[in-house]
């Protein structure tokens, strides 16, 4: 197979990806061990999360007419892309928990629902909650008031009956 053929597989691979994308976040994984970035791309795969180093030129390629293009400032050094299909947030968010165990790894930027994000973004965006989460504190939040009205409501009902 030519050299082009098998670039423009890589592109393909990429675009297929992005297509399906919820959000993308590039990380410079530079310095990790061997056993940093298998313990990374495990928990990455756990959150569903597709992780792989990529050449900033098929990158470049595969981001044209995207969402996505506004990420091709970033691409300079060594590259890897984490795309999130489900949760948004899941990628930035299991990179930046392992921060503390990996420092040589860093954020470049991110694109989340569409909108580009610089490190300083994609680290704020990583500590908000899964959707789960944020679905439960809403719900205990419309719950509370219903309840403590409830409440009120069965004291006045228990004088009465008195």
């Amino acid at each position: 197979m030519p050299k082009i053929e098998q670039k423009q597989v890589v592109v393909n691979e990429i675009k297929e990806k992005l297509e399906r994308a919820s959000s993308i976040v590039l990380v410079n994984a530079r310095g990790l061990s061997v056993e940093q970035d298998t313990i990374l791309r495990k928990k990455l795969r756990d959150g569903g999360v597709d992780y792989k180093v990529y050449k900033n030129t098929m990158i470049n390629f595969a981001v044209e007419g995207t969402p996505f293009e506004s990420i091709k400032g970033d691409l300079a050094g060594p590259t890897a892309l984490a795309v999130s299909y489900d949760d948004a947030t899941a990628a930035a968010r299991i990179i930046h928990g392992e921060l503390r165990a990996m420092p040589a790894m860093q954020f470049k930027c991110g694109v989340v629902e569409n909108n580009y994000y610089d490190a300083k973004g994609v680290a704020a965006i990583a500590n908000i909650p899964p959707r789960e989460e944020l679905l439960a504190k809403l719900l205990g939040s419309l719950k509370s008031p219903i309840s403590s009205f409830a409440r009120v409501v069965q004291a006045i009902a228990d004088e009465k009956t008195e």
